[in-house]
């Protein structure tokens, strides 16, 4: 897109004219910046449709991560409203542990996370947002190991 109001200055003080050198306005510039927000949607599979047979794969929480990287999730499965499960690119699970029951997960499927600047999601500082318009801070990761039922 051009600024022809910019154009117009330019041709303007290079135009010649009958004025003295010198009896030109002062050209001014300006600064704009621009910034960018990243918000990222993730697809949710409600497990309220449970299958007619029990998981043969049973998970087990261990401590997890204080930090995922945003880039690295791929999906997410909702627990219920105090957990969902995120499903990473490497295969692997962390449980989100909120820290209020977040009925709102509940109401659409899916929900957004905003990553910092850092491109981390962090326990005791990020939330995640219902698509609904509530949010619910994650109070702490837990990896998932699967474990076979006996």
């Amino acid at each position: 897109m051009i600024d022809w109001s910019a154009v117009a200055l330019l041709l303007a003080s290079l135009g010649g004219g009958d004025a003295p050198v010198g009896a030109h306005e002062p050209l001014q510039l300006a600064q704009v910046s621009i910034r960018q927000q990243i918000i990222i949607r993730v697809p949710v599979r409600s497990r309220k449709v449970a299958p007619p047979k029990p998981s043969p794969v049973e998970w087990k929480e261990s401590r997890g991560p204080r930090c995922v990287a945003a880039g690295t999730i791929a999906g997410a499965s909702l627990l219920g409203q105090s957990s969902v499960d995120l499903l990473l690119r490497d295969n692997s699970r962390v449980r989100a542990k909120l820290e209020n029951a977040c009925p709102a997960l509940d109401y659409y499927y899916g929900f957004y996370i905003s990553p910092n600047p850092d491109g981390q999601i962090c326990a005791d500082r990020d939330v995640i947002r219902s698509r609904m318009g509530g949010q619910c801070e994650i109070e702490a990761f837990r990896r998932l190991r699967p474990a076979p039922r006996d």
